[in-house]
């Protein structure tokens, strides 16, 4: 069936919200385990952002993969086959005896990650058009709180003196039980009806929406990745205590929390346009200030500031990829979602050779023009 979208039932909508669930505790508990790694390996700070490099592009990999599957199958299956390579990966980390064999595993992590998040927004969307109700901001807002749960989680197995492996066994037994007990109540819905247009008659997706919606997913998740890389970078270099620097990702993950669990309610009283504009000019706002103002108190707040707005940007900007073709959804999303790692290797590469050139504050303006260079789908919104 692919013309009508299924009703969507309240336990698919909570399987749905497991998956994000599920990603974001899994990535929390393997970036959190890093330190861990470069104790067992000897690893310098390079050798490991060449591996979180690795992971960005299988993570593609994955994604275009994700597509695939939904078209053959359904994104159910991509999630299916997504959850069962993390799980493979974060065990093999867990027990890898070298540097190759690290490094094997986190990328065979790193493409069970891509088809979880390419599949995972898939039933998102699918799901929220079932119910006929704005979901994606709840979805996503269980997504940061599975990062939270994954990095508390950590910290509480160090804090016993348990090894950090012990984490990330956890971890895969949690996605493996899911795929066990719950993933028959996803979606099974094909939104990719290639059967029906395969061939050189196939009509051509919209390649100017889906670039225009791309841009911001691309300066999101290059606000996200800076924040998130060199935020306490920044801090310190403005004369933050050593205690304060975490401070400014704990404040801008709480910004992010916040915006998800608000969107859909402002969604349905606003509309996607007015949230879109608000977020992008957010974005601009906070970025400013921490090119701005070298004061450790103020580019706290500042990364608060963007973190409400990637919080509200990433579910509307999915919405609005679903809404291009309706009937091809799962095939755009899978597209859409590779500016989401484009975005990842600008905030941590680009701000970090910026940071070189002119200092922390000024490289946050690189997420601030990519911002603006998004505004086209505002407008497109609005229209």
């Amino acid at each position: 069936m692919t013309g009508t979208i299924a009703r969507a039932t309240t336990g698919g909508v909570l399987a749905v919200a497991g998956v994000y669930g599920l990603q974001g505790l899994g990535y929390a508990v393997i970036v959190t385990a890093l330190p861990a790694f470069q104790e067992r390996t000897g690893l310098d700070a390079t050798g490991i952002a060449v591996i979180l490099l690795g992971v960005c592009v299988t993570a593609a990999l994955g994604s275009l993969a994700a597509d695939v599957i939904a078209r053959r199958a359904s994104s159910r299956h991509g999630v299916i086959v997504g959850l069962s390579l993390q799980a493979a990966g974060l065990v093999a980390t867990a027990f890898s005896p070298g540097t190759a064999a690290l490094a094997a595993s986190v990328l065979l992590y790193g493409l069970g990650l891509g088809l979880i998040d390419a599949s995972s927004n898939m039933q998102g969307v699918l799901v929220q058009r079932g119910r006929g109700t704005p979901l994606l901001g709840r979805f996503f807002a269980t997504l940061t709180t599975g990062s939270i749960v994954g990095a508390l989680g950590m910290a509480g197995i160090l804090t016993a003196g348990a090894p950090a492996f012990a984490a990330l066994v956890a971890a895969a037994v949690l996605q493996v039980v899911f795929v066990v007990a719950f993933s028959r109540l996803l979606s099974r819905q094909r939104a990719a009806r290639s059967a029906e247009w395969s061939g050189p008659r196939r009509p051509r997706l919209d390649g100017r929406a889906i670039t225009v919606v791309g841009l911001v997913i691309l300066a999101a998740y290059t606000v996200d990745s800076a924040v998130s890389s060199w935020s306490s970078v920044h801090l310190l270099a403005i004369g933050a205590a050593g205690a304060l620097a975490p401070v400014g990702l704990a404040a801008y993950q709480g910004g992010v929390l916040a915006a998800r669990l608000a969107t859909d309610a402002v969604v349905r009283r606003l509309g996607r346009g007015r949230l879109l504009a608000a977020g992008l000019l957010l974005g601009v706002v906070g970025a400013i200030v921490v090119a701005a103002v070298p004061s450790p108190v103020v580019s706290i707040a500042a990364f608060a500031v963007s973190g409400l707005a990637v919080g509200a940007l990433v579910p509307i900007a999915f919405g609005l990829a679903g809404a291009i073709d309706p009937a091809r959804s799962d095939e755009v999303i899978a597209r859409v979602n590779l500016f989401n790692y484009a975005g990842a290797v600008l905030g941590a590469v680009g701000v970090g050779v910026l940071t070189d050139v002119t200092g922390s504050g000024l490289a946050f303006l690189l997420p601030a023009l990519l911002l603006v260079a998004a505004v086209p789908a505002w407008r497109r919104t609005a229209a």
